[in-house]
């Protein structure tokens, strides 16, 4: 005899066999609470992060520009140094990033913009390579070399509530207030310092203005 109940351990009983008009007494039947099996797999942060990029590094505004840098995850794992320096190259070298390049210097030659780099191939190659070392000097710096220095996260956490007000004050303070690797709300010393060093550096290779 077998007793099956929802939540309980099925009861079976030895085996009996009846006859024809015969009688018999059935044991006591006593279920028991079936006992629960709980999984659990345990990642560290390092295989949560990367799997959070993986994600990331789909995310585009209007599904061409690359949007890799905003988290929509609350309490997204910290970032390596490594992982840090990854996500910095994917981004600042997507081919969608280099057209920008592409644009931007093409707008400078035909306005003669910084008019010492000449006209012509050679003045599109020196303009498209100023700003390429532009993008890639502040992208670097601010969002791997300064946030590995302070251990900082060079990611940007987005308000998905609230007033139209408050996010925005969320959005401008970001450049200003940015969380460390533990999770602590700091000053963003990787994009204030980042953003004044690449400015610095992008001296070396601009042509000073006539009377400079």
């Amino acid at each position: 005899m077998i007793v099956k109940a929802k939540d309980f351990a099925p009861f079976t009983s030895a085996e009996f066999v009846l006859t024809a008009e015969q009688t018999y007494d059935v044991p006591s039947v006593s279920l028991s609470v079936a006992t629960a099996s709980t999984e659990m797999t345990v990642h560290p942060d390092e295989f949560i992060a990367a799997q959070q990029i993986k994600a990331a590094e789909k995310q585009r505004l209007v599904g061409i520009i690359p949007n890799f840098y905003t988290s929509y995850i609350y309490d997204a794992a910290p970032l390596t140094v490594k992982q840090k320096f990854a996500m910095a190259a994917r981004g600042t070298f997507d081919p969608v990033s280099m057209i920008g390049v592409g644009v931007g210097a093409a707008i400078e030659q035909a306005t003669n913009k910084y008019p010492g780099y000449g006209q012509g191939a050679e003045g599109y190659a020196k303009r498209f390579g100023a700003k390429f070392a532009d993008g890639r000097d502040s992208d670097f710096l601010t969002h791997a070399i300064f946030p590995s220095l302070f251990h900082q996260d060079p990611r940007y956490y987005y308000q998905g509530s609230g007033s139209i007000k408050s996010r925005i004050i969320h959005a401008v303070g970001s450049a200003f207030i940015t969380r460390s690797d533990s999770g602590l709300t700091q000053p963003n010393y990787s994009y204030l310092l980042g953003k004044l060093s690449s400015a610095a550096l992008s001296n070396l290779y601009y042509p000073r203005r006539v009377g400079e």
